[in-house]
């Protein structure tokens, strides 16, 4: 987990940025800053219900707020 997380982010990232640089780069001539931004939803979403799968099977654990902080 302490891998696969941060390498989500940084590809969630990249594809941030692959759509700005479509979006500078094309000016709406073509679909690839669509298909960019698309993709970092996907890999959003998968990544969040990738943490609720792990936290129901046990891998992770939540810590929460510690109380009176």
């Amino acid at each position: 987990m302490h891998i696969l997380v941060p390498i989500a982010f940084a590809l969630i990232i990249a594809s941030m940025a692959s759509a700005l640089y479509f979006m500078m780069h094309d000016k709406g001539k073509s679909k690839r800053m669509v298909w960019s931004l698309a993709t970092r939803v996907g890999l959003s979403i998968s990544l969040f219900l990738f943490i609720l799968f792990a936290h129901w099977m046990g891998w992770i654990q939540s810590t929460g707020i510690p109380m009176g902080r």
